[in-house]
């Protein structure tokens, strides 16, 4: 069993930056970010694996690609979403996974991985 707990969620004005924690309280295979805004089904954001610290980002219209950053910081075994430049359409709030086997898929079915309780993130024009 794995236990996430993110931190760092808030209210910012648009333009703004946040940064986001996830700490893990066990191993951990790879790491990844989610949102979900009201009425909307939850997207995954980023995602890191920690064996060599291969990052993945969303793309598409709404991409966090050039605006959000996520790392590693092995000692701690936690995970940082560095998101700049923010707009209310990244309002949401944000949750933090982990696969619960080696190799699995983060964007796989919720029942296998861990996920933590969510952090509000508000942008406010």
């Amino acid at each position: 069993q794995v236990l996430l707990v993110e931190s760092g969620g808030g209210l910012v004005q648009a333009g703004g930056s946040l940064r986001l924690s996830c700490a893990a309280s066990g191993r951990t295979f790879s790491m990844g970010w989610f949102r979900q805004a009201p009425g909307k089904e939850r997207e995954f954001v980023a995602a890191i694996r920690s064996s060599d610290g291969a990052v993945y980002y969303a793309t598409g219209a709404d991409s966090v690609k050039g605006r959000f950053t996520v790392w590693l910081d092995g000692a701690k075994n936690t995970m940082y979403l560095q998101m700049n430049s923010l707009k209310p359409e990244d309002t949401a709030v944000y949750y933090c996974n982990s696969p619960k086997e080696p190799g699995a898929p983060i964007e796989g079915r919720m029942e296998d991985a861990y996920w933590g309780q969510g952090t509000q993130v508000t942008v406010s024009l």
